[in-house]
Order: structure tokens, then sequence, then C-alpha cells
């Protein structure tokens, strides 16, 4: 998968977490949860961007450390409204399917840029 197409991945993501996020119910846990994932599903997106655009082999480290930080922690709230019983499981599962690849993915992009 090339830079372009995980652009495209995390930006969609995002917009699939906002939508999911649109149906959490308007009571304490739902509004925690939806700034929440918000946040951190947005950032998963924001800052592989950065990540495509850094200076250095140190700031590529460090800014995909931040998206694998960010998409585990989307994860996390992910995993957290089907714990609650927010939403049905069958509305989360391939959210949470594809966290987990991200996450997959760029733990190995920052193995690979480790070892050179």
């Amino acid at each position: 998968m090339n830079e372009e197409e995980l652009k495209r991945r995390t930006k969609e993501f995002a917009h699939r977490c906002i939508k999911l996020c649109k149906s959490l119910p308007n009571n304490d846990l739902g509004r925690l949860v939806k700034g929440q994932l918000l946040r951190s599903s947005t950032s998963v997106a924001s800052n592989y961007r950065a990540t495509c655009v850094a200076q250095s082999k140190k700031s590529f480290i460090a800014k995909i450390s931040i998206v694998v930080e960010e998409a585990d922690e989307s994860l996390f709230w992910l995993e957290f409204i089907i714990d609650e019983t927010l939403l049905k499981k069958e509305k989360v599962i391939p959210l949470m399917n594809e966290a987990n690849e991200l996450v997959s993915i760029f733990i190995s992009s920052r193995k690979t840029a480790s070892r050179k």
C-alpha cells in the first residue's frame, strides 16, 4: 500500500468514525465517547499526513508512533462502545477491524524505519 492509498484510507477511517459517532446516544457517556473517538480517529488521518512530510527519519518515527497510538486509542473507544452496549456490535466491528489493520500497518512501518 502506498502513501496516497494510506492517506485515503486513514481519512476514510476518520469519516466512518464520525458517522458512527452521530449514532451514539446523547447522554453523558455517549458524549464522552463521541468526543474521544472523534479526536483520536481524526488524529490518525491528520498525523499520518504529517508523517508523509517528515523531514528526517527520527521525525518520521516520532510521527508514525503518534499515528499508532491514536489508531490504538480509536480501537479502545470502539471496543468501549461495545462493552457499554452503546451501539450494536454489528455496527462497530467493521471499524474495529479497520483500526486493527491500521495499527498493524503503522507498527510495521515504524519497525521498518527503525531498522534502516
